[in-house]
């Protein structure tokens, strides 16, 4: 893939921003010396420094004046103190910025950054393995090259779409909160393994597989999820019969009002940022 170009800087470079650095370095998407990190803590700032190659810094406002792209890898309540400083507005001005603040709508971005390009991302946990999922979206004044940019960066942890902002909120409650409904049905399916006999760290291994396999199925064929496990029902067989309890215990409509209510919850996570500036 091309390499990124200018200089790029992440502000907040906690978990998932780590996350991200190291994605980049291991596709080689941008050199070392073009990439610029901050944290609060300047031991942390040295950590990085010394594990990746980076420049890192506690000066937010620096790190935006020097970079051409600036990604802003802070949770709701964090974000506005940040991107609400008049320093940082001015520094951006003319450049683009991407913020993977869950919630946080493009509207609220304009407020703190009103000439900066905008992009908005919902990545999830599985970025910190490479194999995560992040949909962006832009403002109007977002150019198809800086869309194309801020999903090279992205797709250097995993999958990455653009989608409309009206997406957002059922995009944070199916993908950013996903991967713990799966950790949830992984661990009830072991102990299903654990209660008909089978060693609980075997089971683990077996349900986790079990999840990834299906999955990269779906993914790698092409074929409905449907199509798929009808391949695996056999007639007055066990599938079918493991289904069917599944169906009693309205599994469906269980795991989809699920993301309904977190994609509910997802849509106000902007009031933390409104409250917080």
């Amino acid at each position: 893939m091309q390499e990124i170009a200018g200089k790029l800087a992440i502000i907040g470079c906690g978990t998932m921003g780590e996350a991200i650095v190291s994605g980049l370095l291991r596709a080689e998407a941008i050199d070392p010396s073009r990439l610029l990190v901050t944290t609060r803590r300047g031991e942390v700032a040295e950590l990085l420094r010394e594990r990746y190659g980076v420049d890192a810094t506690t000066d937010n406002a620096r790190a935006c004046r020097e970079a051409d792209t600036v990604l802003f890898a802070l949770k709701p309540q964090t974000l506005p103190k940040v991107a609400g400083k008049p320093a940082i507005a001015e520094a951006l001005a003319g450049k683009l910025a991407i913020s993977i603040a869950a919630g946080v709508t493009l509207d609220q971005l304009r407020g703190w950054l009103p000439s900066t390009g905008l992009i908005r991302a919902m990545p999830n946990t599985p970025c910190l393995i490479g194999e995560g999922t992040t949909v962006v979206t832009r403002s109007a004044d977002v150019a198809d090259d800086q869309v194309r940019l801020a999903t090279r960066i992205f797709e250097t942890v995993g999958l990455c779409f653009e989608l409309e902002e009206r997406h957002m909120d059922a995009v944070t409650g199916l993908c950013g909160s996903g991967p713990a409904f799966v950790y949830v049905m992984l661990e009830s399916m072991a102990d299903g393994g654990v209660m008909m006999g089978l060693p609980r760290t075997v089971a683990l291994k077996i349900a986790a597989q079990v999840f990834q396999g299906a999955a990269r199925m779906v993914l790698q064929t092409g074929l409905h999820p449907a199509a798929l496990k009808d391949q695996v029902t056999t007639p007055a067989g066990c599938t079918i019969a493991g289904i069917l309890t599944m169906e009693d215990g309205r599994i469906r409509s269980v795991l989809a009002r699920t993301v309904q209510e977190a994609a509910k919850i997802a849509g106000g996570l902007g009031d933390v940022a409104k409250a917080e500036r």
